[in-house]
């Protein structure tokens, strides 16, 4: 099987650089931590709860959740064909040509970028309070929450840095302690604390200081919880070049990762919504705070013991830790592989003789990630920018894959592959239009500039710039 792995990779033109050290267990895992529902449904739970009430929570999250999935298996045939770091930029490439793949690898780079920013930076918001950095009104002290972040940032960025083998290990811990944490949250909530009827999961309540605007229109605007979650699936696919059987691994990686986290996070979100003991007040603190640490609030008042909630907090900093450690592995793969094609400077494909890692990508990842959360300084438009581009790149390559036939790798949809492709594209396009929409206007903006800077950029490079050798020569 190595022999084979490493002759597909031939194949591509490309000389085995990167450590193929991961299993199945390791793909998926790595994809399943990056989604992290301990991350994005509880980061943003707030949020969710401020424009849709319980309902939210209990619609939004299954709607949110399947329609992932579809997205997920319409890349996953494609991860089959052609198992290289490069993802949705290489598959863009085979299928339409550079322009295609060279647009797709800056959206995908910069959606990542924007996650890693929102995970690290939402870890640093529920770390402060537990470490005492509260002040007078019981807000966070930001500059001891920026100071968090950046420890975070270089955990991830050092620990990367060191071997695939390290990364992979926490990566395999991640799976149970994501699973183990949320059963105990879970539990804790469910069977020791006052518990709504569930009834309350399903009730629709808004703010109206939100605005006028009707019950639908504020859930449609509330899926940024749910939908910021399923993102970062693609870590299994540029991880494919340190996996063993690629074809059939990374796209069951990308799979199993978005239905695992859409049954636990459905349970985390029950047992968070039913021990709600006061919905105006968790929703006004959402409503003034995108990313304020809601569920610690829950968990204050729902045992009334420090010492318990306290614990609970923690499990869920360990998860987010976590998910911006995965974060940093898919990025700095990303960043790797587009290098190594001539989309970015030479020194981002540099691989360090000693730990085999892409230790420039690596930390230049790390760095970006700081300066876009300085940049945005809102929650949910950073979170917004990262749907928004995420998905953006792994719909391109499907698009394209509707107008030319791909290659059909060992993993595949069969008479499907039509209605799933349609299906997946019409849902990027319906979310992208929701999540830039007010109050996260500013995503919307900023995308279409960065829209036009890539577009001057690449009338620049497009000369120079080819794609992927193996592309140009199979077209």
């Amino acid at each position: 099987m190595p022999d084979r792995d490493q002759s597909d990779l031939s194949r591509f033109g490309y000389a085995q650089e990167l450590f193929r050290a991961m299993g199945g267990f390791s793909n998926f895992a790595i994809s399943f931590s990056v989604i992290s529902i301990l991350t994005g449904a509880v980061t943003l739970y707030g949020y969710g709860l401020s424009y849709g009430g319980p309902r939210e929570m209990a619609l939004g999250w299954p709607l949110v959740s399947f329609f992932s999935l579809i997205v997920a298996a319409a890349m996953g045939e494609l991860a089959s064909a052609y198992p290289t770091s490069g993802g949705m930029y290489h598959w863009s490439s085979k299928l339409g040509g550079p322009a295609w793949g060279w647009f797709t690898a800056c959206f995908n780079i910069i959606g990542l970028i924007a996650t890693l920013a929102g995970i690290d930076y939402g870890c640093a918001k529920f770390a402060a309070p537990l470490l005492g950095y509260v002040n007078d009104v019981g807000r966070d002290n930001s500059n001891a929450v920026l100071a968090i972040f950046c420890v975070v940032l270089v955990s991830h960025a050092a620990i990367n840095h060191f071997g695939i083998r390290p990364t992979a290990l926490l990566n395999d811990l991640s799976v149970p302690v994501h699973i183990a944490g949320v059963f105990l949250i879970a539990g804790a909530l469910l069977f020791f604390a006052p518990k709504q009827p569930i009834s309350f999961f399903f009730r629709a309540a808004q703010l109206h200081t939100l605005g006028s605007h009707p019950y639908a229109w504020m859930f449609l605007i509330g899926l940024l919880q749910a939908q910021w979650t399923f993102t970062g699936f693609d870590a299994s696919a540029h991880t494919a070049e340190e996996t063993h059987d690629p074809r059939r691994r990374a796209p069951w990686g990308m799979v199993l990762a978005v239905g695992v986290s859409a049954i636990v996070g459905y349970v985390l979100l029950i047992a968070l919504t039913l021990a709600i003991r006061d919905l105006p007040k968790m929703m006004a603190i959402g409503a003034n705070d995108a990313d304020a640490p809601v569920p610690l609030y829950i968990f204050g008042l729902a045992f009334g013991d420090v010492r318990a909630a306290t614990a609970l907090a923690w499990v869920l900093v360990a998860a987010m830790w976590f998910c911006g450690l995965s974060t940093v592995a898919s990025i700095s793969r990303a960043v790797f592989a587009f290098a190594r094609d001539g989309g970015l400077p030479a020194f981002l494909r540099r691989v360090s003789a000693t730990h085999h890692t892409p230790g420039a990508a690596i930390w230049c990842a790390a760095a970006a990630a700081f300066a876009a959360m300085i940049y945005s300084g809102a929650y949910s438009v950073v979170t917004s920018i990262s749907v928004v581009a995420l998905f953006v790149s792994y719909v391109v390559p499907v698009f394209l894959a509707m107008r030319v036939k791909p290659e059909r790798g060992p993993w595949h949809l069969g008479k499907y592959s039509r209605i799933v492709r349609v299906t997946a594209v019409a849902w990027t396009v319906f979310i992208s239009i929701i999540m830039m929409l007010p109050p996260n206007q500013l995503a919307g903006e900023t995308l279409a500039a960065v829209v036009a800077a890539l577009a001057l950029l690449y009338l620049g490079v497009r000369k120079s710039y080819r794609g992927p050798e193996w592309a140009r020569n199979e077209q």
